[in-house]
């Protein structure tokens, strides 16, 4: 009986002794880990420490008050040149594409059968003429014999009315003539304007009409040009207000990706009413177009600049962060973050101004600003380099690396 009892008894001194030794052997290990350990500070993790960021100064200087808008290249004047009469086109004189001046011969009709025309009004009038003029010398003969009591009064009345339908006879044979010498004229097809032709829509021997829509071919005006565009309603009063004053508005033309300037001209008309279905009002701006950088129905980004803001403090708008207490900026101060309310102002391509809440040179945070938080340590990034330490934290994160470094050596 009392073997039994004996044999758990020693199992269980057994059992405590070993968890004794593994009690005591952790404690060692520990103390050991300690004592190696330089002293000093513990590292803080990523999210508590310093938050390297890039920043940018705030600058003061004139800035453009501009609107955004699309427009379409519009040329002032675009004219389809049409035959004025019918008959059979006789010859083609232009070259598709080709620069003309006003009056340039572009094409003629056969002009025999207006020759012609001419050549029978002509004809007419000169007989009517001399009809008229014998008709005069009889009246001039019967008034005569009529102081001298010879004819009656009713002879001479009938030869004063043959006089005056003759008369008016050969008026409206002028008349004929005139117009059988302009209908012959219109065989000549002449530039109306100067511009640019476009392709030929009839070739020489075809019959053309005064009633053909398509024409012969179509010039437009290249020199100067306009642009078509529109702004909404809400900066109608801004634009109204700017062209009142007199000062020409400068408007520049750039290519479809806005990367390229075209051209610069200036703001010349503003339509008188507003489209309802749109809630725009159209604008047009002309420019001089002196080496064709504009081409008709060409589409291109319009800035037309209402006014210039003299000594505007700007900062890019990629700086500007938008919150529940509304717009604000991180400012570098003492090598924190400092968060910043500002009142924002007009923009000008990727910058804008800031009315109130900054001053010119100061050192705003424009990249890093995820992990930011008013009064958190900043580390410096200039450029593509690495951060650079602040004074007097190198140091501390040089050591804290030189002490990991050491406690890991065997």
């Amino acid at each position: 009986m009392s073997e039994t009892r004996s044999v758990p008894l020693s199992r269980s001194r057994l059992a405590w002794a070993v968890l004794l030794v593994v009690v005591l052997g952790g404690l060692w290990y520990l103390l050991s880990r300690s004592s190696s350990t330089p002293t000093g500070p513990m590292p803080r993790n990523a999210w508590e420490g310093p938050v390297a960021v890039r920043v940018v100064n705030a600058e003061a200087g004139d800035l453009n008050v501009q609107i955004k808008a699309i427009g379409t290249v519009t040329p002032l004047n675009t004219v389809t040149v049409r035959s004025r009469v019918d008959g059979e086109l006789a010859r083609v004189l232009f070259e598709e594409g080709a620069e003309v001046s006003k009056g340039t011969l572009l094409a003629e009709i056969d002009a025999d059968p207006y020759q012609v025309q001419l050549a029978q009004a002509q004809g007419q009038y000169q007989q009517n003429k001399a009809e008229l003029a014998g008709a005069e010398q009889d009246l001039a003969l019967y008034q005569t014999l009529y102081k001298q009591d010879s004819i009656a009064r009713q002879q001479l009345t009938q030869q004063q009315a043959l006089v005056n339908q003759l008369r008016g006879a050969v008026k409206a044979n002028q008349a004929q003539v005139d117009d059988a010498r302009l209908q012959l004229s219109w065989t000549r097809i002449e530039a109306p304007i100067d511009g640019r032709l476009g392709l030929r829509n009839v070739d020489a021997g075809n019959l053309v009409s005064s009633g053909d829509t398509d024409g012969l071919v179509t010039i437009t005006q290249m020199r100067p040009i306009s642009v078509v565009f529109t702004v909404p309603e809400t900066q109608l009063d801004a634009v109204r207000n700017a062209f009142a004053t007199g000062a020409a508005m400068p408007v520049q033309a750039l290519d479809r990706n806005g990367a390229t300037l075209l051209a610069s001209g200036r703001l010349t008309t503003l339509d008188n009413r507003i489209d309802t279905a749109t809630g725009t009002l159209r604008l047009r701006a002309e420019f001089a177009n002196e080496k064709n950088e504009l081409f008709p129905n060409q589409f291109v980004n319009v800035r037309l600049q209402l006014r210039t803001l003299p000594d505007a403090v700007t900062i890019p708008t990629d700086a500007v962060q938008y919150g529940s207490q509304g717009t604000y900026v991180y400012v570098i101060e003492e090598q924190k973050a400092q968060l910043r309310p500002i009142t924002l102002g007009p923009v000008d391509g990727d910058r804008i101004a800031v009315s109130e809440g900054l001053a010119d040179g100061e050192a705003v945070v424009l990249e890093g600003m995820e992990r930011l938080r008013d009064g958190r340590d900043v580390i410096l990034v200039e450029g593509d380099s690495q951060p650079v330490a602040p004074a007097g934290a190198g140091e501390g994160a040089a050591g804290g690396r030189r002490g990991g470094g050491q406690g890991g050596r065997p």
